[in-house]
């Protein structure tokens, strides 16, 4: 009498004589080949902490060999959702949003879920009626919530009602560390702070973005610590206030320019606020960096095209985008232990810096 084959011997025979076959394979053949139910191959591939990581690995292994990619349509029914990704923002500054958006649509990328861009004023009365509106209406899979939308704990708590996903990118640690993307942006701020120093400034200019922004907050508070550190303070008179545009730039920085004792160095907090600094600096007649060096915040693309080149506190935005929508869509082939999500500023040092002459 023949014996019976063991199970590991007859799940590979199965699986071989799949994948003799010209057709797509399905969620019912990883299961059959893996000798386990369909709502378990279902719970790997939505990253489940409720499997054994024996049958885990097993389930993966066979979805790797086979090639099967979950249909998205149908896991949207499954958990009715749909397969769309939303991008909730209010920000003035267009170019931080397009990088974040290019850094979604990256990981994003043959998974069959789509991203729905969604700008709002985080001011409105009606935000969250109109939030809860968009989500059910779309059956969003999860969002993504940059700075400043982020930092509004009362459109987390609806998205939590709602039971809708979500991935928030801010400064600072705002929530627990599975949908949190933090980009440390006091740390990036101090070694401006630091760097003007080091050459020798000690009336150093700051241009602020919108109080309401957290991320301003942190870079100012980083700026000065790092002023701090080096002795120096931020005096009040060269303390101006913006709204991270490159209009509010220009402002402040003719504020600056009138002063009968003006700055040396000017930290804008960001570059959009920098480039109008540029402007504000050559209708005053003065040259950069011979008379007034000037640091921006986020190293957009402008900041290597602007004459001189301008130096600036370098954010992965793209990447950043890229990790909160690794997050949001389930992904059995990538690790699901990875450690926080989080990125450090880099300062970029170009032509638009020197020692004061």
């Amino acid at each position: 009498m023949a014996s019976h084959e063991e199970g590991p011997e007859r799940k590979r025979r199965a699986r071989a004589q799949d994948g003799d076959a010209k057709r797509r394979h399905t969620i019912n053949d990883v299961a059959r080949m893996a000798g386990v139910s369909k709502k378990t191959v279902s719970r790997v591939i939505n990253a489940s902490p409720f499997v054994k990581e024996e049958t885990r690995k097993a389930v993966l292994e066979i979805i790797k060999d086979t090639g099967y990619v979950p249909d998205p349509q149908a896991r949207g029914l499954a958990f009715r959702r749909s397969f769309l990704i939303g991008l909730i923002y209010d920000n003035p500054n267009p170019q931080h949003t397009v990088s974040h958006q290019q850094g979604i649509l990256d990981a994003l990328k043959g998974t069959g879920f789509e991203l729905v861009v969604r700008p709002v004023d985080r001011s409105s009365p009606r935000l969250l009626d109109e939030m809860r509106v968009f989500v059910e209406r779309q059956k969003l899979f999860g969002v993504v919530l940059p700075s400043p939308v982020s930092e509004d704990e009362a459109l987390v708590e609806l998205l939590k009602e709602l039971g809708c996903k979500y991935v928030r990118i801010a400064s600072v640690p705002m929530d627990d560390a599975s949908c949190m993307v933090v980009s440390h942006d006091g740390r990036g701020a101090a070694e401006a702070a630091r760097h003007l120093a080091d050459l020798g400034h000690k009336r150093i200019a700051l241009i602020s973005g919108p109080p309401s922004f957290r991320s301003s907050v942190e870079r100012r508070r980083g700026f000065e610590s790092g002023l701090a550190e080096r002795g120096l303070s931020l005096d009040p008179a060269l303390a101006k206030q913006g709204a991270y545009t490159y209009e509010s730039g220009i402002a402040a920085a003719r504020e600056l320019f009138e002063l009968k004792d003006r700055p040396t160095a000017i930290f804008c907090l960001n570059d959009e606020m920098a480039s109008g600094a540029y402007l504000a600096a050559r209708d005053a007649g003065l040259r950069i960096p011979e008379d007034v060096s000037i640091l921006g915040f986020d190293d957009a693309p402008i900041a290597a095209r602007l004459w001189p080149p301008l130096a600036s506190v370098r954010l992965p935005l793209r990447d950043m985008g890229r990790m909160a929508g690794e997050m949001l869509v389930p992904n059995p082939l990538r690790d699901t232990h990875a450690d926080a999500h989080e990125v450090r500023p880099e300062l970029v040092v170009r032509a638009s810096t020197a020692k004061v002459g």
